[in-house]
């Protein structure tokens, strides 16, 4: 059913300064960003992971609220979530469903309850 892990996402108080620690302390670059997404409620950058199309992507808030604003918030920075890319995404979330996972439907994103993964909040994702 997963192909792979897709992407993570990263929460930050400030992207900027997230970016500049990607890219001069860990020696990452940038391909998008940042970039403001007022449908997400937060700005990001995107930095690739080899050859596959994985990627990092740092999230600051745009404003209150939002999931990321709200989990900065409980949480602090840090990891956001894993999404993991699926064949089909509907056959995935029927699967996981008919397991007894409870998911998380937003507009077209579809996620794994953190209750059923041990605190991580995974985003189905159809690649």
């Amino acid at each position: 059913m997963f192909k792979r892990i897709d992407h993570m996402v990263v929460r930050v108080k400030d992207l900027d300064q997230g970016m500049k620690d990607y890219q001069e302390k860990l020696g990452m670059t940038a391909s998008k960003g940042p970039e403001d997404l007022p449908h997400l409620g937060m700005k990001r950058a995107v930095f690739p992971i080899g050859p596959d199309g994985s990627f990092i992507e740092l999230a600051e808030p745009l404003g209150d609220g939002g999931a990321i604003g709200k989990s900065l918030e409980r949480h602090g920075e840090g990891l956001h979530l894993v999404a993991l890319a699926v064949e089909n995404l509907e056959e995935a979330a029927a699967d996981m469903r008919a397991k007894g996972a409870q998911l998380i439907e937003a507009g077209n994103m579809i996620f794994v309850h953190p209750r059923d993964s041990h605190g991580v909040l995974y985003q189905l994702v159809e690649r």
